[in-house]
């Protein structure tokens, strides 16, 4: 099935970890063809180039009305941001009017809900589209509650966690998958957030659009459906937040009720704050995380680094610095890839 036509909107900020649902789509999604990017800050350039010096044939826009005469059957229209506290700004309600006049599909994965704002809606209506804000609850009828079915799973489950927000989970968890199916291993991924449904995900729920009493069923149907429907060897969590990040702690609902034995923990060894604000703290070393993650009862197997903000040379010093030190794999994806989990991934699944 040909996937719908789909530009992203990040209007000037395409290279701010605030657009990290653009970049997501930029490396890759199943349930769109992204055709291009709106930002006159960027325009004229490729996007994957930008993002991470990968040519993927996704060129940024100035305007909307640039991508409509460079490219037919633009269906869908994707706010590509992801704010502190989801709010949309106001400065792309133009550009998402100017979307829906042009008959496009607005897809919206902020908690600030287009569906809320009664002149979008009556847009929307006299042109014909959908607003589709997919971070808006699901009803209690379609929430689940943990039940203990996930001790019957015998998929090894995977957590991947971060020591911060916008650290790469999503995109390491991805790649993880990518590599595994490329070498053999049948792994599937569970999508906790807006981006990993963008991408296609088959398996999961919007972690933080979930009432509390209801994320550690959810974690627990998604991986048990996930299991069933697929019979993978090994089901990855895509991670949320930090277990001590102060802002909205997370992490201990795959740990426990996800039944993750194992953790793949990404962290950025020059970040220092959390959401880089010193007002809410340091990001504790990396050793004491791992240790937090043991009291869990689940094992670090390897590490990602974020190498934001370092050059290549850092970026290897890191890599060989923590794996002298930590005795585990340290893993560069965007440098290196990911494949050197494969190895560990091939011993658990032996020993079982």
């Amino acid at each position: 099935m040909e996937k719908p036509g789909a530009i992203i909107l990040t209007n000037g900020i395409l290279l701010h970890s605030d657009a990290k649902t653009a970049h997501g789509l930029i490396r890759g999604t199943e349930r769109f063809c992204i055709v291009g990017v709106i930002d006159d800050v960027y325009a004229g350039n490729d996007a994957g180039e930008l993002l991470d010096g990968r040519h993927r044939n996704i060129p940024v826009y100035g305007t909307i009305e640039e991508a409509v005469n460079s490219v037919a059957d633009i269906r869908y229209c994707i706010i590509g941001i992801a704010t502190i506290g989801g709010i949309l700004p106001e400065s792309f309600i133009p550009l998402i009017e100017t979307a829906i006049r042009r008959g496009m599909h607005i897809v919206n994965g902020l908690h600030d809900f287009l569906g809320d704002r009664h002149r979008l809606v009556s847009l929307a209506a006299d042109n014909w589209v959908d607003l589709i804000d997919i971070r808006r609850p699901k009803l209690r009828a379609d929430l689940h509650f943990w039940t203990g079915k996930i001790f019957d799973v015998k998929a090894k489950i995977v957590a991947v966690l971060g020591m911060d927000c916008a650290m790469g989970k999503r995109t390491t968890c991805r790649m993880i998958r990518e590599a595994c199916t490329a070498r053999g291993i049948h792994a599937e991924m569970i999508y906790t957030g807006q981006t990993g449904w963008l991408q296609g995900g088959r398996f999961g729920f919007i972690f933080d659009s979930t009432l509390n009493d209801f994320i550690s069923g959810e974690v627990e149907y998604s991986i048990v459906s996930c299991s069933e429907q697929t019979g993978a060897e090994i089901i990855l969590l895509e991670g949320q937040s930090a277990l001590r990040n102060p802002s909205g702690p997370a992490g201990s609902e795959f740990l426990v009720s996800g039944n993750a034995r194992y953790t793949v923990l990404v962290y950025a060894p020059k970040r220092k704050h959390y959401e880089h604000l010193p007002e809410w703290g340091e990001i504790p070393s990396l050793e004491s995380e791992i240790e937090l993650i043991g009291l869990y009862g689940s094992k670090v197997i390897a590490v990602a680094l974020n190498t934001e903000d370092c050059s290549d040379e850092e970026a290897y010093y890191y890599q060989q610095e923590f794996s002298s030190r930590l005795d585990l794999p340290v893993l560069l994806p965007l440098q290196q890839g990911v494949d050197e989990i494969i190895d560990v991934f091939r011993s658990i699944l032996q020993s079982s």
